[in-house]
């Protein structure tokens, strides 16, 4: 959702639980440097809020982390939360482009789920489908117009000028996902209320969906079930993890039917993806977010998809100062859709 070509700019994702600013510069032919960052913790009623009070401290937050930041640039990319927005692979038979742009305008509605003219809709060209040669593969994803002007509006309001808006999923890949690999991909970034699945391959998503459980869901079922205050069951969840002989496994006993559901949508999205894709195995699992930060979950995730699992690096193109490293320590993490946003190659 690109409105004008324009080199510096930097990017904008307001997340549930903090605002977080990064500024890329290129370096080399793939990789960057972080120019600038900015972290603004941020409380849910805030972020979930459209109350005329919520968005002035909303805004009064993201200009704290840009200020913060030592940003100098107005440009601005922004991200749009995967709940607002809709994300969906097609397949079309392959034709010229000017042709394929005329056969999306008139059937992009049975596509997607709201009707054509209240929505702003997107689309890019994968490639040629894995399992048909004579089929090409195109991402199409849309977001209701009311909301994508309000959040337009809103920033704008703050004195910056948003050049792009992206859907935070498509962000993280471009972060998440090391370059040159050649087989399929499960990326989880699992975030306070919900988690960001795709499923990428030779560098695209193919399967893109959201999961309502987050780190939210594994705290409320321990403070069911432990008799705990909320702050410290997340603080068993966050220290012991998924061990079983930690705290004699008692936290993963407490946690363990919200994760079988959410081990049971994993594993609806890879066999979807294995029996659209047959030939194309998913040969290992990205973790990202609170996925990569809670002790054992990769084991977790490995043992129930029958597929190896590793913490993915949302840094891995990027140079970091050892100044900046030791600020972002607590909180790197986090930064995979940000540092995405930041990663776009922006297209006038």
């Amino acid at each position: 959702m690109a409105r004008h070509g324009v080199g510096d700019y930097f990017a904008l994702d307001i997340g549930t639980n903090a605002v977080r600013v990064v500024q890329l510069s290129t370096s080399g032919a793939s990789g960057w440097n972080l120019q600038h960052f900015g972290y603004a913790p941020l409380d849910e009623k805030t972020s979930q809020s459209n109350s005329p009070e919520s968005l002035r401290r909303l805004g009064e937050i993201i200009m704290t982390a840009v200020g913060q930041s030592g940003i100098k640039t107005k440009n601005v990319v922004v991200g749009l939360p995967s709940s607002k927005t809709f994300n969906t692979v097609i397949e079309l038979p392959i034709m010229p482009e000017a042709e394929l742009k005329s056969t999306l305008k008139y059937q992009i509605d049975q596509y997607i789920p709201m009707a054509i003219n209240d929505a702003k809709v997107d689309w890019a060209l994968l490639g040629t489908s894995l399992h048909d040669a004579k089929m090409q593969e195109v991402l199409i994803s849309s977001t209701a117009n009311a909301y994508a002007e309000e959040r337009l509006e809103f920033i704008e309001g703050l004195g910056l000028n948003v050049i792009a808006a992206e859907p935070d999923p498509l962000a993280m890949i471009r972060s998440l996902l090391p370059d040159g690999i050649p087989d399929a991909r499960l990326i989880i970034d699992m975030g306070e209320q919900s988690t960001d699945l795709a499923i990428t391959f030779d560098g695209s998503p193919r399967l893109v969906r959201t999961i309502p459980i987050g780190i939210r869901s594994l705290v409320k079922a321990a403070v069911q079930n432990l008799n705990v205050q909320e702050d410290q069951a997340r603080q068993f969840i966050l220290k012991f993890g998924l061990a079983p002989d930690r705290l004699e496994g008692q936290v993963y006993r407490a946690i363990e039917s919200t994760l079988d559901n959410f081990a049971t949508e994993l594993v609806k999205s890879v066999k979807f993806f294995q029996t659209r894709y047959p030939n194309t195995p998913v040969g290992g699992i990205l973790l990202s977010g609170f996925s990569a930060v809670v002790p054992q979950f990769g084991d977790y995730v490995t043992s129930k998809t029958s597929v190896p699992s590793a913490a993915a690096n949302p840094w891995q193109k990027v140079g970091v100062s050892q100044a900046d490293q030791q600020q972002l320590t607590p909180v790197a993490s986090e930064f995979a859709t940000v540092i995405g946003l930041a990663q776009r190659k922006n297209k006038s």
